[in-house]
């Protein structure tokens, strides 16, 4: 019997120390305040918690109220500082690749593959960045101009049409669709496969408690990844049986790197940067183009001058008729500082993960080698202290 009361006692002191040390992580300096939550589980379900307002997320405007712009917590098992300081946040990015690196928790990295373009490093970034950059660099976008503006003035004629429009579906499909055809020459509507609905079955669990059974909405964004990289690889191999002549889109070009001597690109690597790409052009610009149009119906003053500086430009056109130039693109000054307005205000990025590379001080806190960095663009973007009205457009 005392046998077995030493061992219920030395069982209830070591969980005790195990405990202490889980909510008071080792560090040489001093850790910024804050709460790493329970063992294992730590904030994490607070921090999934539903966001239905345009506010800074209530899990970090909650925690700023009690311990300050910068404070420590706990996520799906990885210790975070999160920062909603916006010099700490401009160091971070400051120092991407020297003190900082690219990272999301695993359940993000599964989500979007191991070897996307934001968890990979180094000359591997750099030579995928450059990739991108072929593509949808700046010259790529002027040759882009004509086509964007033809699918636009076409979708608007077939929603003008309708009864009514909900407005996220239908930009995310036209933006979905553009993007599609330039990287990967594909027609939703004449395919037989539906690739969109596999993205939309994706966005519904991607920011959703990593639950992985049948049912939950984890395991339906696991699935809509799943089968949306089947059909992709199908595309790809479909292209590689019949390849063109010159390449035309980025499948063309994969297909050339593949069969470069030396060449560091393997398909998994291209499948998941196609992936992500396909992902955050068509749900980011959708949900920026969504909330501008909002913002405009709010704003009626704001809508007038930028239809005073459009029409001024379709008047100083020698051809009526004639097509967006790049110049006239160019020329959109009030037109930038709307969308740059919307931008602030939508927050489209709520959170942005790095991980320190060695222990880091910073006005007074150390962020210890290892531990991951969460910046909340909104608590910068919304200031009060900063934007007098900041809600407002």
């Amino acid at each position: 019997m005392l046998v077995l009361w030493i061992g219920a006692l030395v069982f209830i002191i070591y969980i005790t120390h195990w405990v202490n040390n889980w909510r008071n992580p080792r560090c040489n300096g001093k850790l910024p305040p804050g709460s790493m939550g329970f063992p294992f589980l730590g904030e994490t379900l607070q921090f999934f918690k539903s966001n239905t307002t345009n506010d800074v997320p209530p899990f970090v405007k909650e925690r700023m109220e009690r311990y300050g712009p910068v404070f420590k917590t706990s996520i799906v098992g990885q210790p975070v500082i999160v920062s909603a300081d916006r010099d700490l946040n401009h160091f971070v990015f400051l120092q991407e690749g020297q003190l900082f690196q690219s990272w999301y928790p695993d359940t993000f990295t599964e989500i979007f593959g191991r070897q996307n373009l934001s968890s990979l490093h180094g000359f591997m970034y750099k030579y995928l960045k450059n990739m991108v950059l072929s593509l949808f660099g700046p010259e790529s976008l002027k040759k882009m101009l004509p086509e964007v503006e033809r699918t636009a003035c076409r979708r608007l004629q077939q929603w003008s049409i309708q009864e009514t429009v909900e407005l996220k579906e239908a930009t995310a499909a036209m933006i979905f669709d553009l993007t599609a055809k330039k990287l990967i020459s594909y027609d939703e509507e004449n395919a037989t496969q539906k690739l969109r609905e596999n993205f939309v079955a994706f966005i519904k669990g991607l920011i959703s408690f990593p639950l992985n059974i049948p049912g939950a909405a984890y395991h339906k964004c696991l699935q809509g990844r799943k089968n949306a990289m089947k059909m992709l690889k199908n595309l790809l191999n479909e292209r590689r049986a019949m390849p063109g002549k010159s390449p035309s889109d980025f499948f063309d070009f994969v297909l050339e790197e593949l069969q470069k001597e030396g060449t560091i690109l393997t398909e998994k690597i291209a499948l998941d940067l196609m992936f992500v790409l396909l992902f955050a052009s068509f749900e980011t610009t959708s949900l920026a183009l969504t909330f501008a149009v909002k913002f405009l119906s709010d704003n009626p003053s704001v809508l007038k001058k930028l239809r005073e500086e459009h029409e001024t430009i379709l008047r100083n056109r020698e051809n009526t008729d004639s097509g967006l130039t790049w110049k006239e693109y160019k020329s959109m000054t009030y037109t930038f500082q709307f969308i740059n307005e919307t931008v602030r205000l939508a927050n489209i990025a709520p959170v942005i993960f790095r991980k320190a590379l060695r222990e880091i001080q910073f006005k007074g806190y150390n962020i210890p080698a290892g531990w991951a960095v969460m910046v909340c663009p909104p608590a910068v973007h919304l200031n009060p202290t900063k934007y007098k009205r900041s809600l407002d457009l």
